[in-house]
């Protein structure tokens, strides 16, 4: 069973692997099965297997990112209110989309899935509304939600930023300087 399982996980990372490149050169609607499995080196049986259609994979590799942010930002919400911090909110951010840089670039890239984009920014802005509100007392809510749209937005360019640097930086170094800009502004560059 184990080998089995071993060998679903190694097919799929196949899979995902050229569809993603493929996604980022090409418009979903042109890429056809036929290719995506020569270029992952499987057969059209062994895609069918795991997938219905090309949409079906973009619908479970989504799926599979919004669970992994779901977990990223799940311990924040457990956190007693003087340990939360917008440095620890951003750190497990950008860790998740680190862990999912190739499905983050091409979601960033002129193909990509701008809808599945919005949905991830949206089910942040709740987690992070209620973290910012313990966070920032004196703060109101749609204070809090005007700052999220404007920090979410800033984030975006530092993921493109990252990502177009091939993600040299750490995790936590591109966090740090987020909330670096977050807490300080411009005032970020004089430190």
């Amino acid at each position: 069973m184990k080998q089995t399982d071993h060998r679903t996980r190694i097919t799929k990372m196949l899979i995902r692997k050229a569809f993603t490149e493929l996604l980022g050169r090409k418009p979903i609607q042109s890429i056809t099965i036929k290719e995506l499995c020569e270029s992952a080196g499987i057969n059209r049986g062994t895609f069918y297997t795991h997938y219905v259609d090309i949409y079906d994979l973009l619908e479970k590799i989504e799926y599979e990112m919004k669970c992994d942010f779901q977990d990223a930002l799940k311990p924040l919400l457990e956190l007693n209110p003087e340990d939360i911090t917008p440095l620890k909110i951003t750190t497990e951010i950008f860790k998740c989309l680190q862990e999912n840089a190739d499905v983050c670039s091409v979601t960033l890239g002129p193909f990509g899935d701008k809808e599945f984009a919005a949905e991830l920014i949206g089910m942040g802005r709740e987690e992070c509304v209620q973290s910012y509100s313990k966070y920032f007392l004196n703060a109101d809510r749609k204070q809090i939600e005007y700052y999220y749209a404007f920090v979410s937005s800033g984030c975006i360019g530092l993921l493109e930023k990252w990502l177009a640097d091939g993600m040299s930086s750490t995790a936590e170094e591109i966090a740090k300087m987020a909330e670096d800009i977050m807490m300080y502004g411009i005032q970020f560059l004089q430190k």
